[in-house]
């Protein structure tokens, strides 16, 4: 039985935002907020939801102040809710269409909520970065959550919209069939600098403690390989200076990979489409700071492997991440300063060319650009995936399941709407 996406007498909210009250959350419900009437016939009904009532009326105040609308105090919901408590997060699902999941890491807090969203039938839409949780939640909860018509979206945010749906929109710019795709992102900020919050360290701490357990899992899928059409992609090296972007790069450390692959691997058994092969790489600058790359690297490599070095790592993040990470997370001001961009330089076949024949012969470059990427992307591209999921249940795939955002949202306008919103897609 297929659920549409729509707000039925015993739902009053389109989107309840789970963690408001987070680094990260409070920048959701800004967003939120700003984009209400988008919602369903120009109305938005949505909720703010967390431990503390008094955290929640404080975020709901910020916003408040922040975008110059009074009656946000008083005129949204609070809902009280604890990962640690199954009921409450029972209750809080029954009443969203939709729950954003602002609450990581969510190796540690996030299989209760997209639990909870499947058996009382909400969709769930989360900004996870940790291949780990992403592709687990899709081997332990795909099918019931298809039985159920409901769609869990994971990395809906920086992680990785840019990326999954610049390939998708990198493909359906190139005419002819495209086969391979490098990105190269490069980040800038302004005179304030920038940095992130320490929630992302801890992250990336528990994941490479934990790389292991990823290639058990992925065992558990049986995949097949996916077919190579076109020339292999080349890897490069682990440091590699980078013509496309004019400075040193590194293999992206993030979940982009990971997501980009399993989004392939959707679009070709789902579509017969031809799988299009990815490698993801990150621009570190100059070579000042590559030193200060390799010696935090060499830390972390050392330290992540022991107990008593990741408490280290997770108690002093500014001091092991050279000022990269902080506990505070940057000010608005170094938000406002901050930008990144996608480069994608894709290869294939031009139309009336035979993939089965020869070496691809046809180019094309795209970007990806938008703001500051932890707090001001990462808002947008959630929300905007929810507004898409709202408004475009049709253009979902057939059934419910756990998606990539490529696979969920492959055949909606959430591109056209990210234009909209300051996360620019563009052909060089």
């Amino acid at each position: 039985m297929m659920v549409s996406v729509e707000t039925n007498w015993n739902r009053p909210y389109h989107i309840v935002v789970f963690g408001a009250s987070g680094f990260t959350g409070q920048f959701v419900v800004e967003e939120v907020a700003r984009t209400a009437c988008e919602g369903p016939n120009g109305n938005l009904h949505w909720a703010v939801a967390g431990r503390s009532k008094q955290k929640l009326d404080k975020v709901l105040e910020q916003a408040a102040a922040a975008l110059g609308r009074p009656e946000l105090r008083t005129g949204i919901d609070t809902i009280i809710a604890d990962v640690g408590e199954p009921d409450s997060l029972a209750a809080m699902c029954k009443q969203a269409v939709i729950v954003l999941n602002c609450v990581g890491p969510y190796r540690f807090y996030g299989e209760p909520v997209v639990k909870a969203c499947v058996e009382n039938g909400a969709h769930c839409i989360d900004i996870c970065g940790e291949p780990q949780f992403l592709e687990g939640m899709q081997l332990n909860y795909h099918s019931q959550a298809a039985e159920k018509g409901v769609y869990i979206v994971g990395s809906c945010g920086f992680d990785s919209i840019p990326a999954d749906m610049g390939v998708l929109y990198t493909r359906d710019q190139f005419r002819g069939t495209l086969t391979a795709v490098e990105s190269f992102l490069t980040a800038s900020s302004g005179p304030e600098g920038g940095c992130i919050h320490d929630g992302t360290w801890q992250s990336a701490i528990y994941g490479f403690a934990d790389s292991g357990k990823l290639k058990s899992l992925r065992r558990k899928f049986n995949h097949k390989p996916l077919p190579t059409v076109g020339s292999k992609i080349k890897r490069r090296g682990a440091l590699f200076y980078s013509n496309e972007i004019q400075q040193y790069a590194l293999p992206f450390m993030g979940a982009d990979p990971s997501v980009v692959k399993r989004t392939q691997r959707f679009l070709a058994e789902e579509y017969q489409q031809t799988p299009v092969q990815y490698g993801a790489y990150a621009g570190v600058g100059g070579l000042c700071n590559i030193v200060k790359m390799i010696f935090a690297g060499m830390m972390f490599w050392f330290l992540v492997k022991f107990s008593f070095g990741r408490n280290l790592l997770i108690k002093f993040p500014e001091f092991f991440s050279f000022g990269f990470f902080s506990k505070a997370g940057p000010t608005r001001k170094q938000m406002e300063g901050s930008s990144f961009q996608f480069a994608f330089y894709g290869e294939g076949y031009t139309e009336g060319q035979d993939p089965s024949q020869g070496k691809p012969n046809g180019k094309i470059r795209t970007l990806v650009q938008g703001p500051e990427a932890g707090y001001v992307a990462t808002p947008i591209a959630m929300v905007q995936a929810a507004l898409t999921m709202l408004g475009e249940p049709k253009s979902l795939p057939r059934e419910g399941g756990v998606y990539t955002p490529g696979a969920a949202f492959a055949r909606t306008t959430l591109i056209d709407r990210l234009n909209k919103h300051g996360i620019q897609f563009s052909v060089l």
